[in-house]
């Protein structure tokens, strides 16, 4: 078994080490850094919603023929915690390849300590999104 992608881990120990009062400032430093939407997915054409988030979350991604996953995310603006997972994943995924990125655990949002910084209900959302990207991956790869 494959571990998670190095940047990926290097960005939940930052979460997990970090004093609880600094999380929610690091994940809202993550919601600017979503990478904007190529001009083929406007209006998300071809994403998948995820309906588990309160807020309109849409997701997808590519398998390259060298097993690198490219992935792309969009969420409002007004949604900082949620684009603050998809900042996150953007991020930790980058370069990483199909197998790397089903390795993720799929208690990652538990493992970074945010349990304690931020409710349930984004928890869950944020669950949901790794599911449904990992299952995409799955569904390409198979």
């Amino acid at each position: 078994m494959t571990d998670m992608p190095a940047k990926l881990a290097e960005i939940v120990d930052e979460f997990a080490s970090a004093p609880r009062e600094l999380v929610l400032e690091m994940l809202l430093e993550f919601s600017d850094t979503v990478p904007a939407l190529p001009a083929e997915m406007a209006g998300h054409q071809g994403m998948e919603q995820v309906p588990e988030c309160q807020t309109a979350f849409f997701l997808k991604t590519r398998v390259l023929p060298d097993r690198t996953v490219q992935t792309w995310f969009d969420c409002p603006p007004e949604a900082p915690t949620t684009r603050a997972f998809a900042g996150i994943l953007a991020e930790g995924l980058a370069g990483a390849t199909a197998e790397e990125v089903l390795a993720v655990p799929d208690d990652l949002y538990a493992r970074m300590g945010l349990a304690q910084a931020i409710s349930p209900l984004r928890i869950r959302g944020g669950s949901a999104i790794l599911t449904r990207l990992k299952r995409q991956v799955r569904e390409q790869t198979e």
